[in-house]
C-alpha cells in the first residue's frame, strides 16, 4: 500500500491511476444515434498483424501498450481462444473502433479493450458500440461485467462507463516503462502524458 503523499516515478517511466468498474445486471440501453451507418464486425481469430493494426489505430493517443509488448505466441493464443471475442467498428471515412470481450473467468465478462479513433470521439459511436457491448456480454450466462480505465485514457472515460451502468470498485496506481521510449509507440503519441527521459 502506498502511503499518503507524493511518490517519485522514475525517469523513463509513466504512471497512471487505474479505476476498475463493474455491473451485476444488464442495464437499460442508453439513447443512441439512429441508423448511424456504422458496422460492428466480429474478427474471428484475427492475425497478430490485423489485431495490432486496429489496436494501434485506436489506442495510439491513449498510450495503449499491453498488446504491443505481449509476445507474439502469447497474443496469437489469446486471439485464437474462443472465449475471447474481438470486434471491429467500421465507419465512413475510414474511422475505426475496437471492442474486445474476454470470457476467460467463469460467470464473468471483462471489457478488455474499448475505444474509437479520434474522428468518432463525441459523435455517438462510443455510445452505440457500448450498447452493443452490453448486449453481447449479457447474452451469455454471466453474473458480472467489468472494465478498467486509467488516466492515460480519454478524461471522460470513467463518467462514460458510469453512465453505461458500471460502478467503480477499485483504484490502483500503475507504473510502467514508457512505451514511447521502449519503441512501442511514436514519441508524439499521447501528448497529454509528457515524456521524461532518463538522464
Amino acid at each position: 500500500m502506498l502511503s499518503e503523499g507524493f511518490h517519485d516515478v522514475p525517469a523513463g517511466a509513466a504512471a497512471a491511476i487505474v479505476t476498475s468498474l463493474e455491473m451485476f445486471e444488464r442495464p437499460a440501453p442508453r439513447p443512441e444515434v439512429e441508423n448511424p451507418g456504422w458496422t460492428l464486425r466480429r474478427m474471428p481469430s484475427p492475425t497478430i498483424e490485423e489485431y495490432r493494426a486496429l489496436y494501434t489505430a485506436v489506442g495510439r493517443d491513449w498510450l495503449w501498450f499491453m498488446r504491443l509488448r505481449m509476445p507474439d505466441a502469447e497474443l496469437a493464443a489469446l486471439l485464437a481462444d474462443p472465449v475471447v471475442e474481438v470486434y471491429r467498428l467500421e465507419a465512413p471515412g475510414g474511422e475505426l473502433g475496437i471492442l474486445e470481450l474476454d470470457f476467460l473467468e467463469p460467470d464473468t465478462c471483462e471489457l478488455a479493450f474499448f475505444g474509437v479513433t479520434k474522428g468518432l470521439v463525441g459523435g455517438g459511436a462510443a455510445r452505440w458500440m457500448m450498447n452493443r457491448a452490453i448486449e453481447l456480454a449479457w447474452s451469455r450466462p454471466i453474473k458480472r461485467f467489468w472494465v478498467h480505465t486509467c488516466t492515460f485514457d480519454h478524461p471522460n472515460a470513467p463518467q462514460f462507463y458510469m453512465r453505461s451502468g458500471f460502478k467503480p470498485f477499485r483504484r490502483e496506481v500503475e507504473i510502467i516503462e514508457d512505451p514511447r521510449l521502449a519503441g512501442l509507440a511514436p514519441l508524439d503519441s499521447a501528448p497529454h502524458i509528457p515524456v521524461i527521459r532518463p538522464a
